[in-house]
């Protein structure tokens, strides 16, 4: 397991946005009294989508806001990798799948256009667009290979799709999730192969059930058996 240490860059202070302050104390809210701690998980998320990542200062900000000891809250950035522990580019967080699946089908060849164009992983592009790193199964291996850019998945990439998707991004300009040869979810290349026929999920094909021998009459219950 890799030692994730916060970043030696920090800002002066944090403050929660008046959304993010609501949001928080909505979650705060589903927690008995006493237990607002159970929360942290949630509010570091808010934290990480106000800033696109979690600082010093913000780590502090959340353990006064729940009460609790600060290094409770840093056990808990550091350990998650969702969390973002340095600055990460201000258009686009770039999380290329390495794992077999994605391997086998080009992530190598992925991870290393993004080195070429952003730069080396783990570290902001030099015009602060860009962020990239390599991770782990992010669980869509049927339509790999893929990365998950900022919020959602971008699944059966090229070299040229990324190239492509990081020219969008780069304009401002987040182009539509999924699968970028047009699958529908999971299913093979060129359409679903089996159930095919909507008769066989649209409910049109079955079977009226038959009333049972002895069945008492609509309405009307049956007397139980002496």
């Amino acid at each position: 397991m890799s030692v994730r240490r916060l970043s030696p860059n920090q800002p002066a202070s944090f403050e929660f946005s008046k959304e993010s302050a609501k949001q928080a104390q909505w979650w705060i809210s589903k927690y008995p009294q006493g237990r607002q701690q159970s929360a942290v998980i949630p509010i570091l998320w808010l934290v990480q989508k106000q800033e696109g990542w979690v600082s010093e200062p913000a780590i502090r900000a959340v353990a006064a806001l729940l009460g609790m000891p600060q290094i409770r809250v840093l056990e808990v950035a550091t350990f998650y990798t969702m969390f973002m522990l340095e600055p990460v580019g201000t258009h686009a967080l770039v999380q290329v799948c390495g794992t077999t699946p994605c391997a086998l089908r080009g992530a190598n060849e992925l991870m290393a256009h993004c080195k070429k164009r952003i730069g080396p992983k783990d570290h902001r592009s030099a015009d602060g667009k860009f962020y990239w790193q390599e991770v782990e199964c992010l669980g869509a291996c049927s339509n790999a290979p893929m990365a998950a850019i900022n919020d959602y998945y971008y699944e059966d990439l090229t070299v040229e799709i990324l190239d492509k998707l990081l020219d969008d991004f780069a304009a401002g300009k987040p182009p539509k999730p999924g699968s970028m040869i047009g699958r529908q979810g999971a299913s093979p290349e060129g359409g679903p192969l089996v159930l095919t026929d909507p008769k066989l999920y649209d409910g049109s094909a079955a079977k009226p059930i038959k009333s049972l021998p002895n069945a008492a009459p609509k309405g009307k219950a049956k007397a139980p058996a002496a």
